[in-house]
């Protein structure tokens, strides 16, 4: 078995859509199916927001340290706009695991 490649890795720990499956096609069974595995592995999106706050915590962190200590407020940005970007993330991340496990499913 071959190992992954180090960006596919990068991509999966960062990013959850490769473990759920499309509940848009197939039959009534095939769709319903796909919702309970979805269901089943909501449990992971905490995982995900959190790796997403600690990423976004470091570059917050950074950026202050760049702009306060370093005084380079243009270095600071590169670090304090994906600090900002991860709370979308999070938001989006949160709403689709109160979707998976608070809402009753469709079907």
């Amino acid at each position: 078995m071959q190992d992954p490649a180090f960006r596919t890795l990068l991509y999966r720990y960062f990013f959850f859509t490769w473990l759920f499956k499309d509940v848009s096609h197939g039959n009534l069974i095939e769709r319903a199916a796909a919702w309970r595995h979805n269901r089943e592995h909501a449990h992971w999106l905490l995982t995900y927001m959190r790796r997403w706050l600690w990423c976004g915590l470091v570059f917050y962190v950074l950026g202050g340290f760049f702009e306060l200590i370093l005084n380079s407020p243009g270095m600071s940005a590169f670090f304090y706009i994906p600090g900002a970007l991860s709370l979308p993330v999070n938001a989006v991340i949160g709403a689709v695991w109160i979707g998976l496990k608070a809402l009753p499913g469709p079907f």
